[in-house]
């Protein structure tokens, strides 16, 4: 079974790239504070790394 990682955006994407607001908008994260549950994948982690200064990752156990 996969994990599963809780993705909350913690600063706005204004300022970034057309690249780093692309990415929140695929990770599913509109608003600051809002949250979504992915799998732990290379795929989501790659994404995570374009806007590691934009969210909060944490591990979640379901």
């Amino acid at each position: 079974m996969m994990a599963k990682l809780r993705i909350t955006q913690i600063r706005s994407g204004i300022g970034g790239t057309h690249n780093q607001r692309a990415t929140l908008r695929t990770l599913g994260l509109r608003k600051i504070n809002a949250s979504t549950v992915r799998e732990d994948r290379p795929e989501v982690r790659g994404m995570i790394r374009t806007v590691t200064h934009l969210v909060r990752v944490e591990e979640v156990d379901s």
